[in-house]
């Protein structure tokens, strides 16, 4: 009989469910008798509460200190029946373990599910034969047990074709199975408990999994976490809930950049993290170096010559190369050797070309680039074209991670995606404004776009979705590139015509800090790919800013830094 899997009455008499505090008894003195009498009955979710500190011990080794937990709260960590079964899995009593499935036949939510663990149960079984060399006994396991069943035929044939296994190894690698002994018995009670309804057994190590549980949430729900995730439970005090201080975060300046003397319109950090490169208006492009240690930055070499000034910066995937592209006007691309400081190619297809984006393709061979006046080439290092595509009037380009797929967005106010491989094309993005530019997650998944008067927009390219808009930012006609950032591609950073820096929660449209300190608009940010606690943002202002954590000053001189840091927690 079953009662909400609470009580389950069993042949014995004895039941699993809400439990009463008597034990002991019998040796305590009369008013400790009445003491406990007066004992309330558990309710349910303390009973369970002991069920997992005990199964946790018992874990650890324990037994005594389990027993006598089970037996002064009256509880029991296991149906009888589902501890006998646990045992002959272990001990590898195949028949008394087939037996025992009878029992509890009669505690479970879905008798058929006896069939599957039946299964479970012959396939281990049969594996162990094989595994020890008894071919004819694993033969009459899977004829004589296991097709009779009738259950998952699909299986039944992956598994006669071990038969042919020539030794012991082969069987193991081809079955992805530990072999016989206890790491796989293990895996299959693991499997087995899953029809148990957990009044007859727990799932295993079920208080690990919930504090583990409870670790990630607080993660989830923490604004500012932006370091590794661990989820080793050592790693992680369980005794205070976990929080970030936003002083950890990039949100102080570190460092003041005055190098370039006219507008910085754009600034990129390298994939490893080491330089910085930084283009404006002044023609020319500073790249700079980051101390691993200190993360100050300091400059490492000019690169002159951008008669139109620099407009945008892309490094090549292993960071050797970095090309420079100018504004609308301009009609050359400078490739310079970043290591050398030498210009390796100056291209210019036609002085009417308008050669305002590009980027790498992942093998580091080729590039793509384009701008407004209809310009869409594929080109090698040395600026030799391999494929041009026509009429499309680029605004920002972006190579995926299979190396194919080159996305565009266009005065369409869409962004497509050109296979330049079978010359197809298709819609990914479509916007009711003009797409300013737009950068791609580290895994291709996600695009954030710069709308003209909207704002920062998150879109989901596989599902084709706009998933979030993040408010605050001020959006007009200039071009301003967004960036994601932090450990895990968390956070998101935007310039904007106010001339501060916003950055956001990739989950939540409100920001988490709002940066001060530039003094036109900010048209570019660049969160570093290594240093999580590292942003860098260029302005019309003339000077690039490094962002950071808080300098280590005492608590009270701390919480007067926030002034170039307003704090809006969502």
């Amino acid at each position: 009989a079953l009662d909400n899997g609470n009580n389950v009455g069993t042949s014995n008499g004895s039941s699993v469910g809400p439990c009463t505090g008597t034990s002991a008894a019998s040796t305590a003195s009369s008013s400790e008798v009445g003491s406990l009498k007066k004992k309330k009955r558990l309710t349910q979710a303390e009973e369970d509460v002991i069920r997992l500190i005990g199964q946790h011990l018992h874990g650890l080794g324990l037994n005594q200190t389990v027993d006598l937990l089970m037996q002064e709260s009256g509880c029991r960590l296991e149906h009888p029946s589902a501890t006998k079964f646990r045992n002959h899995v272990m001990e590898g009593e195949w028949d008394k373990a087939e037996n025992d499935l009878n029992e509890l036949r009669a505690l479970m939510h879905s008798p058929n599910a006896i069939v599957r663990m039946k299964f479970l149960l012959l396939q281990q079984k049969y594996l162990e034969y094989l595994e020890d060399g008894k071919v004819l006994e694993a033969l009459q396991v899977l004829r004589g047990e296991l097709t009779p069943l009738k259950y998952n035929t699909d299986r039944i044939h992956v598994l006669s074709g071990y038969l042919m296994c020539s030794h012991a190894e082969d069987l193991r690698a081809k079955a992805e199975w530990e072999g016989k002994g206890t790491a796989s018995r293990c895996r299959l009670l693991d499997k087995l408990q899953t029809y148990l309804p957990p009044s007859v057994m727990l799932p295993p190590r079920r208080l690990h999994t919930l504090l583990r549980q409870a670790v990630e949430l607080q993660r989830d729900r923490c604004l500012y976490h932006n370091t590794k995730l661990d989820n080793n439970l050592d790693s992680v005090s369980l005794l205070l809930d976990h929080v970030c201080s936003r002083k950890q975060f990039p949100c102080y300046t570190q460092q003041i950049l005055t190098e370039h003397c006219n507008e910085v319109w754009f600034c990129k950090f390298s994939n490893d993290g080491t330089k910085l490169a930084t283009g404006s208006k002044d023609t020319t492009v500073i790249i700079w170096q980051v101390d691993p240690e200190t993360h100050q930055l300091k400059l490492l070499r000019t690169l002159e010559g951008h008669a139109y000034g620099v407009s945008y910066l892309a490094w090549s995937p292993d960071d050797t190369y970095l090309i420079a592209c100018g504004p609308d006007d301009c009609s050359e691309l400078w490739l310079w050797n970043v290591q050398t400081g030498e210009l390796r190619t100056k291209m210019s297809q036609s002085h009417e070309d308008s050669l305002t984006s590009v980027a790498w393709n992942p093998d580091g061979k080729r590039f793509v680039t384009g701008g407004q006046r209809g310009q869409f080439y594929q080109c090698d290092l040395d600026g030799n074209l391999l494929d041009s595509w026509e009429g499309v009037r680029v605004q920002c380009l972006w190579c995926l991670n299979d190396g194919r797929i080159v996305l565009a967005s266009d005065t369409h106010q869409r962004i497509r995606g050109y296979n330049f491989e079978d010359l197809t094309d298709r819609n990914i993005v479509q916007e009711d404004h003009p797409i300013m530019s737009f950068t791609v997650s580290k895994n291709g998944r996600l695009a954030l776009l710069n709308v003209a008067t909207q704002g920062v927009h998150l879109w989901d390219l596989q599902d084709r979705v706009l998933v979030r808009k993040y408010q605050g930012v001020t959006q007009g006609f200039y071009t301003i590139h967004s960036c994601f950032g932090g450990h895990n591609e968390d956070f998101i950073a935007s310039g904007s015509e106010d001339h501060k820096v916003y950055i956001w929660h990739r989950r939540g449209e409100l920001p988490i800090a709002e940066l001060t300190g530039h003094t036109r608009t900010v048209n570019c940010v660049s969160w570093n790919p290594a240093i999580p606690s590292l942003m860098a943002s260029a302005s019309d202002d003339g000077t690039v800013r490094i962002w950071g954590p808080a300098p280590f000053l005492e608590s009270q001189e701390a919480d007067g830094l926030n002034e170039n840091c307003s704090h809006m927690d969502s």
